[in-house]
């Protein structure tokens, strides 16, 4: 009976197991963003001691459930918010009381993604919570195009139904949300959130972003003014501010201080209080200044001396107009300029081609990557990086990506207001260069880098050197480029003959080949997407090529529509769809080329 009984357990096991992992299937086929949470990335906490008054404050509220549900950290750039929700993660994750979290980056774009932020939170949860869990996966059984609804619609479904059923009471932090871009601006994340937050008061969302318009209209609805509570990053005390920044330089220069050959009394009271008066209450501009004097070249104190002869830009202008980030571009400047002043004039095309690419890839890439894109060298495109390393997250290892270290940099290099230095200033005009680019990349492969793969080779062996194409850098930079040209070309303003002819050249050459090898669906986007950008950029286009273009554009947007139902009953009509858009488009290219031709 005993054995009986044993049996009956082991039985009762192996189903609960069963089913777990079932539940463990349907979550996996969720869409979301991978890498999103906390404990992923490179961001630091905030150093014992300093933020002590904000922190304390985020604490008690996110252990009284008597306070408003949602916490809103406002403030400008460079302010500390990620590093403030970095920590706060953390001490509440300690706490067991946090649920979810979801850090947005501009950078990669599963993260700046609004439709990716509630199902990316629900998987979170389910991982965190198994009563959540079960009362997620029936809904995801019953709807499985949930990511593909409004945001109302998802915080319904995937975060509000399963949160009542299982009766919990959590934590969930969504940092950076300006970062956030796409079909849907950030306030209707913010509206959905306030039209169903007061059906779950267990739970508590802890917000931060810049203030900016948008965002401080989404916080001003009625639903969200009666349940919010907002801290002004910005508005803390500057001398509160000033005594952490200064406990962070004592302890970082500290830290230094031996790589400066034995210099005593590095740095002095005179120049940390300098380094004080410059950052002007940016916590970032310090962990610039750090980076910098780390990663030089040369000798820590040797960089310090730098900074210091560098212009000490004031706040204010005129003592009226207020310049919070003058003495974080003259930092910006100041390094771009050490770095680069002794470059030619023709290296400089090179390093504002790479920095362009840092700054405008849709997702971060490797050096590699960056050479394979671009044409270049890599130990080129290594010794450019590494000259700036202390604006960039940059690796040993070549096969990581590189981004850059915060976001403040790429809104410095990207204002012409701010960059006043025309050699290193990127404007978005650079999308088309960056397109022009990826195309011939796609075009020029695989005949330029011998990788025609002969139908001779054995199946073992053929299936190897596909495995070994796959995991090389030169493959991610082709699947980047088959994904991203037409949207650097979207970005674009203007159509130039180059891009037309490069264009025209791999829509008749390439272009079917690339949908067969990297992704159908994406080839019909892409063509649709380029298509209306033609439209957009040529308003003197002739009438019957605008008529053409409208009618190729109706027959995309037809097989993108009935792209699924195609895939699985007729594959072969939909290559031979494909094949007959691009190359109706590249006629109308050939056309207007033509005319660009003839007009210059």
């Amino acid at each position: 009976m005993a054995q009986t009984s044993g049996q009956l357990g082991f039985y009762f096991l192996l189903i609960c197991a069963h089913g777990l992992v079932d539940e463990w299937k349907v979550l996996n086929h969720c869409h979301r963003a991978k890498f999103a949470g906390y404990k992923h990335g490179n961001r630091a906490n905030c150093l014992k001691g300093t933020r002590e008054s904000v922190l304390d404050e985020i604490e008690q509220w996110a252990e009284d459930f008597e306070e408003p549900c949602v916490y809103w950290l406002n403030g400008l750039a460079g302010t500390g918010k990620s590093t403030i929700a970095q920590t706060i993660a953390e001490r509440v994750c300690a706490n067991g009381h946090l649920g979810a979290s979801f850090f947005c980056s501009r950078d990669i774009a599963d993260r700046s993604d609004l439709q990716l932020i509630f199902p990316t939170l629900a998987f979170q949860l389910a991982q965190n919570y198994p009563s959540f869990r079960s009362s997620l996966v029936p809904l995801l059984q019953s709807n499985p195009d949930i990511v593909g609804e409004s945001l109302q619609a998802q915080m319904q479904s995937l975060i509000v139904e399963p949160l009542l059923s299982a009766r919990i009471s959590t934590v969930v932090l969504v940092d950076a949300l300006d970062e956030c871009k796409g079909e849907y601006p950030q306030s209707a994340f913010l509206r959905a959130l306030g039209e169903s937050v007061s059906e779950i008061p267990g739970v508590k969302f802890f917000i931060t972003s810049r203030p900016e318009k948008d965002i401080v209209a989404g916080f001003s609805d009625l639903e969200l003014e009666l349940c919010k509570k907002t801290f002004l990053l910005h508005m803390v005390d500057r001398h509160t501010v000033d005594s952490d920044i200064h406990l962070f330089f004592e302890h970082e220069l500290s830290r230094l201080s031996p790589k400066c050959n034995g210099i005593k009394g590095w740095p002095t009271d005179e120049q940390l209080n300098s380094l004080c008066q410059r950052a002007a209450g940016l916590f970032v501009y310090a962990v610039a200044t750090v980076k910098f004097l780390d990663h030089g070249f040369r000798s820590p104190s040797h960089q310090l001396n730098a900074i210091m002869a560098s212009p000490e830009s004031t706040v204010y202008e005129g003592g009226v107009e207020l310049k919070p980030y003058a003495s974080l571009d003259s930092l910006y400047l100041s390094i771009l300029k050490e770095a680069f002043n002794r470059y030619s004039a023709e290296d400089h095309e090179m390093i504002q081609s790479v920095l362009c690419t840092v700054i405008l890839a849709y997702n971060p890439l490797s050096p590699t990557m960056i050479s394979a894109i671009l044409g270049f060298e890599c130990n080129e495109v290594l010794s450019i990086l590494e000259s700036i390393q202390s604006l960039l997250v940059l690796h040993d290892d070549s096969k990581k990506p590189v981004q850059p270290f915060h976001k403040s940099f790429p809104d410095f290099i990207m204002n012409p207001t701010r960059c006043v230095d025309t050699r290193f200033s990127i404007s978005p005009d650079h999308h088309i260069k960056l397109a022009l680019h990826c195309i011939k990349l796609l075009d020029e492969f695989p005949e330029k880098n011998g990788w025609l793969i002969s139908s001779d080779l054995p199946p073992a062996e053929l299936d190897e050197l596909e495995k070994r194409i796959e995991k090389s850098d030169v493959y991610k930079a082709l699947v980047y480029a088959h994904s991203s040209w037409y949207q650097h070309l979207a970005t674009s303003k203007y159509p130039t003959a180059d891009v037309l002819s490069a264009l025209s050249h791999f829509l008749k050459q390439k272009f079917l080949f690339w949908a067969a090898m990297i992704s159908p669906s994406v080839a019909v986007n892409a063509l649709n997407v380029a298509i209306l950008w033609l439209i957009k950029v040529t308003p003197n286009i002739d009438m019957g090529l605008t008529q053409s273009l409208r009618i190729i554009e109706k027959k995309s947007q037809w097989l993108l529509g009935s792209f699924r139902l195609r895939m699985l009953l007729h594959p072969s009509s939909l290559i031979t769809g494909i094949s007959n858009l691009a190359q109706e488009f590249q006629q109308v290219i050939g056309l207007e080329l033509l005319k660009i031709t003839n007009n210059g």
